[in-house]
């Protein structure tokens, strides 16, 4: 398990972060998700993700430009962090787009790497997919929580580093957004083609 004693990872620079989303959408693929806590970091490879492009995505919380104090970061920085949450779960989103243009990448899903004991410990489950095969799993796992809100992933605690190529990736319909009209039709969900942490291969449109 890694410590705070470790060489911290160097964080992905802004520019990275001023991609279109769909583009960012896909490019977040691979790369290394860290947070650092008391217990020590945690970290995973992002295997899976969702754009959301607000002022026209009827399945977006800032659809028609709505702004309220859960979507205020939405209109900030590009690569503000943009926690929520949903059923008792916290969520975590990559904020893109222009400021004052509310669009946001969700990260659905991690392949562990660092810290694999705090999330055994965190999850209360055994090693298995199932520690961060999900939006809420992983936040859980890496121990990112509603403290994270409007930070930026470009400087810890929360923030993103390079990790791995994918060999190929996948796109298909996005994952329970069943009362968003024409939406749920747009195939926004990226994902690294057969991997293992994949919350769902179903809706596949495409490599």
């Amino acid at each position: 398990m890694n410590t705070n004693n470790e060489t911290r990872k160097q964080p992905i620079s802004l520019d990275f972060y001023l991609q279109p989303t769909l583009e960012l959408a896909r490019s977040l693929l691979g790369c290394l998700l860290i947070k650092e806590t008391p217990e020590g970091i945690a970290s995973g490879y992002i295997v899976e993700t969702e754009a959301y492009i607000g002022p026209m995505d009827q399945a977006a919380h800032s659809y028609n430009n709505r702004r309220t104090k859960r979507t205020e970061i939405m209109f900030g920085a590009a690569g503000s962090i943009y926690t929520y949450v949903m059923h008792t779960h916290c969520l975590v989103n990559v904020v893109s787009g222009n400021i004052g243009a509310p669009e946001a990448v969700l990260i659905r899903a991690v392949e562990p790497v660092d810290g694999l004991d705090l999330m055994v410990q965190r999850r209360g489950l055994e090693v298995s997919k199932n520690l961060t095969n999900g939006p809420g799993k992983l936040t859980k796992a890496l121990g990112i929580t509603m403290a994270d809100y409007a930070g930026h992933f470009t400087k810890p605690p929360l923030y993103l580093a390079e990790g791995i190529v994918p060999n190929s990736i996948s796109t298909g319909t996005r994952i329970g957004i069943g009362n968003s009209g024409d939406a749920v039709h747009y195939p926004w969900r990226f994902w690294i083609t057969g991997h293992s942490y994949v919350s769902r291969n179903s809706g596949m449109r495409g490599h």
